[in-house]
């Protein structure tokens, strides 16, 4: 048996087969390249214009300049095509940035329990782009913390605050919104949300007020993730009577504000969740967003709003290529979430990072939610290195067959007690006792005679912990880690195979959003050539780690 050799690849540069025309280019001669090394510092030097020429003999170079100082070094060929300087900054829609004081139209999603990090909030503020923290899932008194540490590294912003839809604790839902009046939050990503709620609505409006021209003034933003059209539509909308009256009656919005609900929709962006981590329906980016772009033009010429929603891109995207992908369905930014939880400023684990560095595009699972788990509301996970999707669903299988932990068999309920709560049912119990205590009191008082309601917090105990402990990197739990994942994170690690990001510990939130915001613009360039005709070879595609 012998060894198979791998080709290296040749370079074929670029091709053009029209007929030579009329435009010329006049240069110096050592600006021009016909090498695959040349041409790509030409090209991917997005802040200058460059030339595409053709040589007498047919051969297609590229030129960073035009015209010499030394007419002795003139040098005159056919001009075929000229690229006009594109950088980052030009990707999406220029009033998402002037909306939120950015540079560049880039979000990182909110990873719940603090995985989406106040470092990381920071660290994409200071480098111009959007973060959301990722509060769901955590105690308010340590969401305050991280909005005082945020606040403080940006008073001026920009950075968001995760408001997560919370149908089985309202509380959480109502005091989140609480604290961000409070703390004068004046972004937030809504998630998750099958319906709107008077919380998200009170939070909306309590923003509003008229200026002395007559215009609303908005001064608190949000930014809807969704993933269903008949939801986003309720986002796209004013706040409708049957929440606002209430508000209105309970004095929590002012006659002024209940006014000037009808001037204005209830989310100033709608980001298209696709195939993501974590919450998701898997939709395909391609179908959905278009749809939802059709849907947003059809209730702007219903309400011809002074200043439309606007539409951003989620899920899946994890490399340049999907980037420029959604920037050309007319996204008007774009959202990551997976490939930030292997970032250093991620709120995860040394371990979870390593795990998730090594993960393909097809390592994951869909388990059973914590916060939706008694309406079968599934997310998706990592799958490689741990047990958690498995075992989660075993835990909603039981659930829907029996109506009390004494239903279950016996057998069962001694894996159960072993293997994953490491401690009897009743021990377990009073620790969620405790909890809830803390956080939602009502929780018990619904389950005290309710013992399939009793089973599900317990339940729920194991699949809430299994992700922090994951965060923290709870040693012998490795198997019981909750690791929030989407195939953007396999894509990701395929592109960076070989370069310095293949290593997590080199992974900064800032520069991998960077590389993949360059990688877009430079792949745009190419796609200009090709829509000129130029076609170009397959090794000027790859986006190399800068």
């Amino acid at each position: 048996m012998t060894d198979t050799l791998t080709t290296p690849a040749v370079f074929r540069g670029l091709s053009f087969q029209q007929q030579p025309g009329s435009a010329k280019w006049f240069g110096q001669a050592g600006a021009l390249s016909f090498t695959e090394e040349g041409m790509r510092r030409i090209l991917e030097n997005l802040e200058r214009r460059c030339f595409i020429v053709r040589q007498e003999s047919g051969e297609i170079g590229v030129a960073d300049s035009i015209g010499t100082d030394n007419p002795a070094d003139l040098a005159r060929m056919e001009l075929i095509a000229t690229l006009p300087a594109f950088q980052p900054e030009q990707l999406g829609d220029p009033a998402f940035r002037r909306t939120y004081g950015l540079k560049y139209n880039y979000m990182a999603g909110a990873m719940a329990n603090g995985i989406a990090s106040a470092e990381l909030v920071i660290a994409l503020g200071k480098a111009g782009m959007l973060a959301a923290f990722g509060a769901g899932g955590l105690v308010l008194s340590r969401v305050e913390t991280s909005i005082d540490t945020i606040q403080a590294a940006l008073p001026d912003g920009p950075y968001a605050v995760n408001l997560i839809h919370s149908p089985s604790e309202e509380a959480l839902e109502r005091d989140g919104v609480e604290l961000f009046l409070r703390k004068g939050v004046r972004v937030i990503e809504a998630s998750a949300f099958l319906a709107l709620t008077p919380h998200v609505v009170r939070y909306r409006l309590a923003g509003l007020r008229e200026n002395a021209d007559g215009s609303v003034h908005i001064g608190h933003r949000i930014i809807a993730k969704v993933s269903r059209l008949e939801v986003a539509a309720q986002f796209m909308r004013p706040a409708p009577d049957s929440i606002l009256q209430p508000l209105l009656e309970a004095g929590m919005i002012t006659p002024e504000q209940a006014r000037l609900a009808a001037r204005v929709p209830m989310a100033d962006d709608i980001t298209v969740e696709a195939d993501s981590g974590g919450h998701t329906d898997n939709r395909s980016l391609v179908c959905l967003l278009p749809a939802m772009t059709a849907l947003r033009d059809q209730i702007q010429q219903q309400y011809n709003f002074p200043e439309p929603v606007r539409v951003g891109a989620a899920g899946g995207i994890g490399t340049p290529e999907a980037a420029l992908a959604a920037y050309s369905m007319g996204a008007a930014y774009i959202v990551t979430g997976s490939i930030n939880q292997a970032c250093r400023e991620s709120g995860s684990s040394d371990h979870v990072r390593k795990v998730l560095a090594q993960a393909d595009m097809t390592d994951t699972i869909m388990a059973p939610a914590a916060d939706m788990f008694e309406m079968g509301v599934k997310l998706q996970v990592l799958k490689k290195g741990t047990l958690f999707g498995l075992r989660a669903q075993k835990l909603l299988d039981l659930y829907l067959a029996y109506d009390s932990w004494t239903e279950i068999p016996e057998k069962d309920r001694l894996n159960l007690e072993k293997n994953l709560f490491r401690g009897q049912f009743d021990q377990i119990w009073q620790q969620c006792v405790a909890f809830f205590q803390e956080r939602d009191p009502e929780q018990i008082v619904r389950a005290e005679n309710n013992p399939k309601r009793k089973m599900a917090l317990v339940f729920r105990w194991y699949l809430g912990l299994s992700s922090a402990w994951a965060n923290r990197g709870e040693p012998g739990r490795e198997l019981d880690y909750q690791i929030w994942c989407g195939p953007a994170m396999g894509a990701f690690n395929q592109w960076v195979k070989g370069s310095r990001l293949e290593d997590w510990a080199q992974r900064g939130v800032a520069d991998v959003a960077l590389q993949m915001l360059h990688g877009a613009a430079y792949l745009s360039r190419l796609q200009y050539l090709t829509m000129h005709g130029v076609q170009v070879d397959s090794l000027l595609k790859r986006v190399h780690i800068r």
